[in-house]
């Protein structure tokens, strides 16, 4: 890994960072919005947070990745979409529930 100072837009960055926080301590406080659901559905859910929460806090910091594979996985577009859909999923299981 490579750590980068530059970036284009950081308060980008930043509110990505801060949001995927919330996320994270939203899903501290309240568990059940992942672990009411049958296993088929969790794991998947907690795949996507997983991937989504740490691509947001990869970019907030500024690291940059070698691989090829990784660099797509990772990058802004597919992590911050992959963040939207599991705030998303997440909010509709709060109406939910």
């Amino acid at each position: 890994m490579i750590i980068e100072t530059r970036q284009q837009q950081p308060w980008v960055a930043l509110v990505v960072m801060l949001f995927a926080a919330g996320l994270a301590i939203w899903l501290l406080l309240e568990p059940a919005l992942l672990r009411s659901l049958p296993l088929p559905l969790r794991l998947p859910l907690i795949g996507l947070g997983v991937w989504s929460l740490g691509a947001a806090f990869t970019h907030g910091m500024g690291v940059k990745v070698r691989r090829r594979w990784l660099r797509r996985a990772v990058s802004p577009l597919w992590s911050r979409l992959a963040l939207g859909v599991f705030a998303l999923t997440l909010v509709m299981r709060a109406l939910w529930i």
